[in-house]
């Protein structure tokens, strides 16, 4: 069974963190994909919310936010900031604007066949 010294929050380091159970998250969370069609069509689901997550995650902790401060600043609860920072759930493009505005930054949006090819001119700021 594979182990480490590294706690999960530990940033002196760059190993994996393994869990007691001898795998890291990723590497299970592969294995149960490539078993599983209904896990894989849930983790496509979630993806854009995830992606959102860990870009309001990586704001908030830029300016040195809890997520009460944030959620303060945004007019909402802790709770929906931490359900957004969970990346489970879709975020109304009303909560995106305000929190575009607590971030002191624009909220950009597109339309795109294929997001990774999306330039400029095919983005617009909307807060």
């Amino acid at each position: 069974m594979p182990t480490t010294d590294t706690k999960p929050n530990t940033r002196r380091t760059r190993k994996a963190y393994v869990s007691p159970a001898g795998s890291t998250h990723r590497a299970a969370s592969r294995r149960r994909a490539e078993r599983s069609a209904i896990y894989r069509e849930e983790l496509q689901r979630v993806a854009p919310y995830e992606g959102i997550a860990r870009l309001v995650i990586a704001r908030r902790q830029a300016l040195g936010l809890t997520q009460q401060q944030l959620a303060e600043r945004v007019g909402t609860t802790h709770s929906v900031i931490s359900r957004i920072e969970s990346g489970q759930s879709p975020t109304s493009v009303t909560t995106l604007r305000r929190l575009a505005d607590a971030f002191g930054t624009h909220l950009v949006v597109g339309f795109g066949d294929r997001p990774e090819e999306l330039n400029e001119s095919e983005l617009v700021a909307i807060s």
